[in-house]
């Protein structure tokens, strides 16, 4: 783990990095660099998403990111648009030796060629419906939820 970096995407990604981290400082004995990514701007749909988009920071470990091996770590694996969106950021700040992908929930409908190295849970979610996890510093609690578009949270 000498050259592991823990990437968390905002919003909801950057909570669960820090979550893995704990865990692995406490099972492991080892802090690994932490850093956050914003892919706001290099959203292919960031003309649909609304006049005031939310913004995050990225911010990149003191260590840097070149020839390291990178977990870019999220909420939810979809399309795969969000994880394309961070790998092209990544590049603008250097090149890693590796990049893993970790999602907590994979849902699966990939539009382009994407798949997670590491995934809490895979789930089947047909269309109409989204997936939204919910994290402590967020939403006050810990959950993930299966939402009709149109009837509200099952």
């Amino acid at each position: 783990m000498d050259d592991l970096i823990l990437m968390g995407v905002h919003r909801r990604g950057v909570q669960i990095a820090h979550l893995l981290r704990q865990e692995i400082a406490l099972t492991q004995g080892i802090q690994l660099p932490f850093g956050t990514l914003d892919i706001t701007f290099y959203r292919d749909d960031l003309l649909t998403i609304g006049p005031k988009p939310v913004v995050g920071e990225t911010r990149l470990p003191e260590c840097g990111i070149e020839g390291k091996r990178l977990v870019i770590v999220d909420d939810v694996l979809f399309t795969g648009r969000t994880a394309r969106a961070g790998l092209n950021e990544l590049m603008d700040w250097g090149r890693p030796s590796k990049v893993f992908l970790c999602v907590l929930i994979d849902r699966g409908g990939r539009e382009i060629p994407i798949q997670a190295d590491f995934v809490g849970r895979q789930v089947e979610v047909t269309e109409g419906y989204t997936v939204d996890v919910m994290v402590p510093d967020l939403d006050g609690r810990w959950a993930v939820e299966l939402t009709s578009l149109t009837e509200g949270t099952l």
